[in-house]
């Protein structure tokens, strides 16, 4: 037997400046796995759920490698915030505000994200 992929119509959308961007669909987000999206500007996001449905999207840059790679990164909590660890050198993201959590100067950008 084959089962189907659970199919919805709500797509993710991140806010960039004054308008919404669709990158994909809500379906496409499994908890603890990210999926990277490319911007109109050429960027990337990583974009995220975890097991409550909760949406977060971070630039997908690696800023100590310059690697877009932290879609494929490995997520946990710390302390209740939830992070990704870039799948390169290990230092850790907070996927709420972008900050690393292993070095307080550097941060990535955090998205608002939403599914409509």
């Amino acid at each position: 037997m084959t089962l189907a992929l659970e199919t919805t119509d709500l797509k993710v959308r991140l806010r960039l400046a004054e308008d919404w961007f669709t990158v994909c669909d809500l379906s496409a987000l499994l908890p603890g796995r990210g999926v990277a999206a490319l911007l109109p500007d050429g960027r990337q996001a990583a974009v995220f759920a975890d097991r409550t449905g909760r949406l977060y999207a971070i630039d997908n840059r690696d800023p100590f490698t310059g690697a877009a790679v932290l879609s494929r990164g490995l997520t946990g909590t710390h302390r209740g915030r939830p992070f990704v660890a870039s799948p390169l050198l290990k230092q850790r993201f907070d996927l709420a505000s972008g900050q690393c959590l292993d070095d307080e100067t550097v941060r990535v950008t955090a998205y608002e994200v939403k599914a409509a």
